[in-house]
């Protein structure tokens, strides 16, 4: 009973895509101007439901559009024209099995 139990908390421990590399990486200090996004996953993603958004210095949100050549478990975008401040790369993704997970990623344009 006792396997059983870690088999089914080990299964739902893996239903939920979380983000296992990013760039920029969380608290990264980067150049401002044109920032490459890319969030690789732990499981394969809906592209279709998923989305990323920018949050900017002053609290403006811009919708990004992933890249329709990104990995069954990435998500890729360009942001251009970036100024300097603090920015926030906000995910929200729908794994293949369907949940729904979200997080945001801090980092700093000088």
């Amino acid at each position: 009973m006792a396997l059983l139990l870690l088999l089914l908390s080990l299964q739902a421990a893996t239903a939920h895509a979380i983000v296992i590399k990013s760039s920029p990486a969380a608290d990264a200090v980067m150049p401002a101007g044109n920032v490459a996004i890319h969030l690789q996953f732990n499981s394969r993603i809906d592209h279709d439901r998923s989305k990323v958004t920018l949050v900017g210095p002053s609290g403006t949100q811009q919708r990004l559009t992933a890249a329709t050549d990104s990995a069954p478990d990435a998500l890729d975008a360009e942001a251009k024209g970036l100024d300097a401040g603090v920015w926030r790369l906000r995910w929200q993704v729908l794994s293949v099995d369907g949940h729904i997970t979200r997080g945001d990623i801090p980092f700093t344009l000088r």
